[in-house]
């Protein structure tokens, strides 16, 4: 869970009450993604707080879709928290070679914002919103505002409605699905490079 109290005007914003939410998404990931890279997806956050759920959510979502350029970490019966963060980063790095890195985790911010999803380039602080102390991951990052911050964090993420969370994970679910054909898609179609064809000399008869 991460805190955000404004969006930059270098982030990505969709809203969960646009009919086009997952469409939208889909296309800022598909231009901010590398094309010909493994993409490691990690939902961060827990099933033991409803507002937490969201990168979990999101995970088991995906689990069982068959993704040709993703590959997921974190689900609600296999959560990226805090107490396995450190231990199940290094576990990619050491599977994943220069993994190109998508988070995801629920953020609390203004009430303004409340089921809004921004893609942002760079990393995001994990627990930041409940003052942990857990090392930023991301090269780019989707944050899903779940609820409002300022006040008793951990009973607001604690009482936010599943409503909320289970609408705004599925549709970016629904996104990354779009963006995972897409790039299959483009890839296959991609032209092969051609075959080098040598000549064969003929041999000269004795």
């Amino acid at each position: 869970m991460n805190f955000k109290d404004k969006f930059s005007n270098s982030e990505r914003r969709v809203n969960m009450d646009d009919p086009d939410m997952s469409q939208q998404l889909s296309v800022y990931l598909e231009e901010w993604l590398p094309a010909e890279r493994e993409v490691i997806i990690t939902c961060i956050g827990t099933d033991r707080s409803t507002g937490d759920a969201f990168g979990p959510l999101i995970g088991s979502m995906l689990e069982d879709q068959l993704l040709e350029t993703f590959k997921v970490y974190g689900t609600l019966e296999n959560p990226l928290h805090a107490l396995n963060l450190h231990e199940q980063l290094e576990q990619i790095h050491r599977l994943h070679p220069r993994p190109f890195i998508l988070a995801i985790d629920a953020c609390l911010g203004k009430s303004s914002s409340v089921g809004c999803v921004s893609l942002g380039k760079g990393t995001i602080s994990p627990g930041a919103a409940l003052k942990k102390d857990l090392p930023p991951v991301g090269d780019v990052h989707i944050s899903g505002m779940v609820n409002v911050s300022g006040f008793m964090e951990y009973v607001v993420l604690q009482n936010t409605r599943l409503h909320i969370v289970m609408k705004m994970a599925a549709q970016v679910a629904a996104a990354i699905r779009l963006t995972d054909q897409q790039r299959f898609s483009k890839r296959a179609a991609a032209p092969a490079y051609p075959t080098m064809v040598f000549p064969i000399k003929k041999q000269q008869p004795l």
